[in-house]
């Protein structure tokens, strides 16, 4: 995976983050989601390297990354933390704005960073989410059973580290399945990158915390920021894979954003590895000047 791609490995505050890069063009930063690892990016990212200057990096406490200790209010994991980590990284390595496009929990951290830090983001593109906030009030018993991992991953420590411990492939497989849409076939390099990453006892523990922020920390942020009005001032993109998600995305985020339009993809959610070609050219329009 990623042939021809430099591998770096960044540490800020104690924290080392593992990331590749390729490319000429404008800086585009790419964020993986929940159970993966920059690989879920791999089979987009050689159609974007002749427009964009790729970085792509394992989310904190995910893959290769390292993330904090858990703490009792969950800020090691909040999407703010991890946003600005992101930040420092793209200012470390010299890019000082950039387009930038998250899916799934990456996709969290990407909205938070352009909603904290809006005059670093040129344009936004998400893939397959709401804000967090939303997610929370609109679930029902349907979705709860549905997004069943939401509350079973924010459950106190270790109760969700033990359960999923005790297979971490089957679980991860389990998701995989679930999630993929009818005619997908996720690339065997990826899976056993993605293998690697859940049989690492600390990454299950960061994972579980990603998602006790999601309840909690996470949660406060976004509805400050929704009082206060904040507002994704940036051209936004949400493409959403038909498959895993029903219904539009985009009267949500209506709310939180002026510029806004959405697209939809005949895929299940790992929208990039399913479609990679019409993620890519999705990613490619997004950034031409209008």
């Amino acid at each position: 995976m990623f042939e021809g791609f430099q591998e770096l490995e960044i540490e800020l505050e104690g924290q080392k983050t593992s990331l590749v890069t390729a490319g000429s063009g404008p800086p585009l930063l790419l964020l993986h989601g929940f159970p993966q690892t920059r690989a879920a990016w791999a089979q987009a990212a050689p159609r974007l390297t002749d427009h964009f200057t790729l970085i792509i990096p394992d989310l904190p406490g995910y893959g290769r990354s390292t993330c904090p200790p858990p703490d009792a209010e969950h800020r090691g994991q909040s999407k703010r933390q991890m946003a600005d980590i992101m930040c420092k990284i793209m200012n470390q390595l010299g890019h000082d704005s950039f387009h930038l496009a998250g899916h799934d929990r990456g996709g969290r951290v990407a909205y938070r960073l352009t909603l904290d830090h809006p005059e670093l983001v040129k344009t936004l593109t998400l893939l397959d989410i709401a804000t967090t906030l939303d997610t929370w009030e609109a679930m029902d018993w349907q979705a709860a059973i549905s997004a069943y991992h939401w509350p079973f991953l924010a459950q106190p420590a270790p109760l969700p580290e033990r359960m999923i411990g005790a297979d971490p492939k089957a679980y991860l497989h389990h998701l995989l399945e679930k999630w993929k849409g009818r005619q997908a076939l996720l690339k065997p390099e990826a899976i056993a990158d993605y293998e690697a990453s859940i049989g690492n006892p600390k990454t299950i523990e960061a994972m579980a915390e990603d998602y006790r922020a999601g309840a909690t920390i996470d949660m406060e942020i976004d509805h400050k920021s929704r009082e206060e009005g904040k507002q994704i001032t940036c051209p936004l993109l949400i493409i959403r894979g038909s498959q895993y998600a029903a219904k539009p995305f985009l009267p949500a985020w209506q709310s939180w954003a002026g510029n806004v339009e959405e697209i939809t993809l005949d895929c299940g959610h790992f929208i990039a590895e399913e479609e990679p070609e019409a993620t890519a050219n999705a990613l490619i329009s997004q950034a031409k000047p209008n």
